[in-house]
């Protein structure tokens, strides 16, 4: 039995989060501008999505582009920006065949322009779609998510819409992006990289971790295959 029809065979996770670590280091490693590697991490997006769709994946959430990534050359983040519009262009036909959802977590203020219009006619053209919910972090950061989340609740008390006693976890986790998608079951990094770089860090409590050292740009569907197959060995006990 081949890797596919094994992983077809077991228990599908229903929501898969990935940390596309290693796009400037492929480029550097093959004598590349950074850009290069970004373009080919590009491609692996599309990989991701379309074997996520051909396996059952429900949710498949991917860390695009951190509040931290501000901070990179003008240049590189034009070109991220830039990228990121010709994804949906070339792809939007595609997700909306196929029945996925855009989404997006983050500050979508905080984008240019350009970017901010084409991520929004994603959303908006894909808003119905029932399958495969494709959760876009951009400009994202996880102790920013809690922060607005509690300046949220805040709000909701001094407005007498919540009391004291309904702050629980769940109540909690509907002030986040997240409020309507399960936590992950399996949180995946590349680039042998061995932390979490402020992602999800609340919707991570109980998820199963795969860590790679594969840079993003060689992570093709087979070693996606690999790490859903590794998510199948594992006995989930969440702390039992």
């Amino acid at each position: 039995m081949n890797l596919e029809d094994q992983v077809m065979n077991g228990i599908i996770p229903k929501h898969v989060a990935v940390i596309m670590d290693g796009n400037r280091r492929w480029a550097k490693q093959k004598l590349l501008p950074a850009k290069l590697g970004h373009r080919e991490g590009s491609l692996r997006v599309i990989d991701l999505v379309r074997t996520s769709v051909q396996i059952g994946i429900k949710y498949l959430s991917i860390f695009a582009f951190s509040t931290e990534n501000w901070s990179r050359d003008r240049h590189e983040v034009d070109y991220l920006m830039n990228l990121l519009v010709d994804f949906i262009n070339k792809e939007l036909n595609y997700l909306n065949k196929n029945n996925v959802k855009v989404r997006l977590m983050g500050n979508l203020e905080d984008l240019p322009e350009n970017t901010r219009n084409e991520v929004n006619r994603a959303i908006e053209f894909t808003k119905n779609n029932t399958g495969l919910s494709l959760n876009i972090a951009l400009s994202y950061g996880s102790r920013g998510e809690i922060i607005n989340a509690i300046k949220k609740i805040i709000i909701d008390y001094d407005n007498n819409e919540i009391n004291i006693d309904e702050i629980n976890e769940d109540n909690f986790a509907k002030y986040l992006y997240t409020y309507d998608i399960p936590d992950p079951d399996l949180l995946i990094r590349t680039s042998g990289e061995m932390r979490l770089s402020n992602f999800l860090l609340y919707q991570l409590a109980y998820t199963e971790f795969y860590f790679t050292n594969i840079l993003w740009p060689d992570f093709k569907k087979e070693e996606y295959l690999k790490a859903i197959n590794n998510f199948q060995q594992r006995k989930r006990r969440y702390g039992n």
